[in-house]
């Protein structure tokens, strides 16, 4: 009996073949099947037990408040404006709030930052405002910036910051201006003296939009006219006292013109 011809030898390992493409892959879906099975419940477990941690257990709450960077204000002033949630989750204080609450209830501070100190902490990192000058009110001074913010009111004036005599009558330019923009020229004016006259001002005196002049220690007085042309003014003054240091009087009003008078 003939045996198989060639073409039926090589049929079959193409039909075992084609058998076996047809088996379902069950047995390799089964195992990465149950591994993801296992990693998503391991992954729940891990987030169910952070959240514990974070927001029930009483490993990770506040229960320390820092103060850093009071110069005038105390610590006790500031923790007790901050009003920290002491014993609450320290993932849940609300740090903005903490924040507004100190801006609003201390005037003093400019600016503050609120910052998590894990595990148990809360940092506030205040920066005061600084007095460039006084207003003097019965027997009390009011404490402005170097924005123009009136933000205190002390019994005693803190040293080297000068006084602000607003004196413009029923002048044009209090009409025209009013006295919150002539205080705000007079701020100009303190923010652009040398470093030496500013720490020998004692009054900065305004008496009109154009006219501001300063009182300084021993009997010496500027005229500097308007806040404009400062950094002039401010070169103009610093010859002008190198030249005449006997002298009573200087005008830089018109910086290019400079003048002196008086010994």
């Amino acid at each position: 009996m003939a045996g198989p011809t060639i073409a039926e030898r090589g049929a079959r390992p193409r039909l075992k073949s084609g058998r076996a493409s047809q088996e379902p892959p069950s047995r390799r879906l089964r195992l990465p099947g149950r591994r993801l099975m296992i990693v998503l419940v391991g992954v729940m477990v891990v987030l169910t037990g952070g959240l514990w941690v974070l927001y029930g257990s009483n490993w990770l709450r506040a229960e320390r408040v820092s103060t850093s960077g009071t110069v005038v204000l105390t610590r006790a002033e500031v923790a007790a404006a901050a009003d920290v949630p002491v014993g609450a989750p320290l993932i849940s204080v609300d740090t903005d709030a903490i924040e507004g609450r100190l801006l609003r209830r201390l005037s003093r501070i400019d600016s503050v930052e609120v910052v998590r100190s894990w595990p148990h902490g809360i940092d506030l990192k205040v920066v005061e405002r600084i007095p460039v000058l006084l207003i003097e009110k019965d027997t009390k001074f009011i404490e402005m910036d170097g924005a123009g913010q009136r933000f205190a009111t002390v019994e005693t004036a803190p040293r080297g910051v000068p006084l602000l005599r607003l004196s413009p009558d029923r002048s044009a330019s209090l009409r025209r201006f009013g006295t919150d923009r002539l205080a705000l020229e007079a701020v100009r004016v303190r923010s652009e003296l040398p470093r030496k006259v500013a720490g020998d001002t004692r009054v900065i005196r305004v008496h009109s939009y154009d006219s501001v002049s300063l009182e300084l220690s021993g009997g010496r007085t500027v005229m500097w006219g308007s806040a404009e042309d400062g950094a002039a003014k401010a070169r103009a003054l610093t010859a002008l006292m190198k030249a005449a240091p006997g002298a009573a009087h200087f005008d830089v009003s018109a910086p290019t013109a400079p003048a002196v008078s008086g010994s």
